[in-house]
């Protein structure tokens, strides 16, 4: 009798431990507070290698909460059920740290030593990345579209961006359609396109040029949900840009001579 009462205090005593033990290491996962778009430092790493695990972030682990870690987070956050706010709270913090794994002596090291990496576990099958190709090499223009609207935006992509890799043509097909969803732009492609000021091929007439074949299939792959831009509704060319303003703009990436941005 006097060796099970040994034993169950022995079982209780381990139990506890490894419920402290656990406890404590999703505690420190993440410091306490609610980190937002515009900081920096580890608890954005963390977040960023957590999400990048599992297929949600796709960007360069930088500890910059930017525009990309912004919707990668309200994609996980829609995901698996939390309210979608784009804020890393506590919620949000433990579903993550359930969800993924985050290797912080590695990570800290690659960043330390400059190098380019990336952390990846099993991607959710359920999620759309929106910033990768489609499959499909045969890509149809979707009903919602019409043979004129293909035809203005790839105007406006080969007007635009016709000396840019395929990948930039089609994100400045994806900043087009994402303004047309966006409140702060007209709602049609053509007011879109033909705003005041809103597009250079346009002012300077290059709108005009007989789009190639290679422009006409950057803008099928945008209309298909294609969007290596991340939701950007800017782009400029460091280069020639000559608008302080712009260049205030939150850079989300830079794809050939362009930046794109919030």
């Amino acid at each position: 009798m006097k060796q099970l009462k040994y034993v169950l205090i022995g079982v209780i005593f381990f139990t506890a431990s490894y419920m402290f033990l656990t406890q404590e290491q999703t505690t420190q996962a993440f410091s306490e507070q609610t980190v937002q778009r515009g900081a920096f430092g580890d608890d954005v790493i963390e977040l960023q290698a957590r999400l990048q695990y599992i297929g949600y972030y796709t960007g360069e682990i930088d500890g910059k909460f930017g525009y990309g870690t912004y919707w990668a987070l309200r994609n996980f956050q829609e995901a698996f059920g939390l309210p979608v706010d784009g804020l890393l709270g506590q919620g949000t913090k433990d579903k993550l740290v359930k969800a993924t794994k985050f290797d912080k002596e590695y990570v800290h090291d690659q960043i330390n030593k400059g190098n380019r990496f990336s952390v990846h576990g099993n991607t959710n099958q359920n999620q759309q990345a929106n910033n990768k190709k489609p499959e499909s090499t045969n890509m149809q223009l979707p009903p919602k579209y019409s043979e004129k609207d293909l035809k203005l935006i790839a105007n406006a992509v080969y007007g635009e961006s016709r000396g840019e890799p395929y990948e930039g043509q089609v994100a400045v097909a994806a900043v087009i359609l994402n303004r047309v969803e966006h409140p702060d732009f007209p709602n049609t492609i053509s007011e879109v396109i033909f705003q005041p000021l809103a597009f250079t091929a346009v002012a300077d007439g290059q709108i005009w040029l007989e789009p190639n074949e290679r422009a006409k299939e950057a803008v099928l792959d945008a209309l298909n949900g294609w969007d290596p831009s991340e939701n950007a509704i800017y782009y400029f060319n460091p280069e020639t840009a000559t608008s302080k303003w712009i260049w205030s703009r939150p850079h989300i990436k830079k794809i050939g001579q362009h930046i794109f941005c919030s």
